[in-house]
């Protein structure tokens, strides 16, 4: 399975392991899900990942982010209407979402993928993802 992963369902997922976004990191884990990422999405990454505030362990932080690099799926994306985001940065995400056919864009924020939601796409909440794949878990 192929999906694309916001950034804040990884910070979630590592800030509270036992949540929904922690038990999709574990799926990540476990091989039952890969990450369709572009090198815009793994700056990123690695710009949240390892701000201070946060109190992420910076090895755990690398550990995450050369994971998803080796296990996932890096996408040469195509370009979508930036004017249909609101908020530009969510756009890598959303081209490599389209470019990929991934399975689902997981998100903890869905209004900011609206163009993708009204053209009926499978944009999910982490909840929601886990509730339509995963629903013995």
């Amino acid at each position: 399975m192929l999906v694309v992963l916001d950034t804040n369902v990884l910070v979630s997922g590592l800030l509270n392991g036992s949540g929904s976004p922690g038990k999709i990191i574990d799926r990540i884990m476990d091989g039952w899900i890969q990450v369709a990422y572009d090198d815009r999405i793994l700056g990123e990454y690695e710009d949240v990942l390892h701000r201070p505030e946060l109190h992420i362990r910076p090895a755990l932080a690398g550990a995450i982010i050369s994971y998803i690099e080796l296990a996932g799926v890096l996408v040469e994306s195509q370009p979508l209407d930036p004017n249909n985001f609101l908020d530009k940065d969510d756009l890598p995400f959303a081209e490599v979402f389209v470019t990929s056919r991934a399975d689902a864009l997981v998100s903890g924020n869905l209004r900011h993928f609206l163009p993708l939601v009204e053209k009926g796409l499978a944009v999910m909440s982490p909840a929601d993802f886990l509730a339509k794949y995963f629903p013995k878990e």
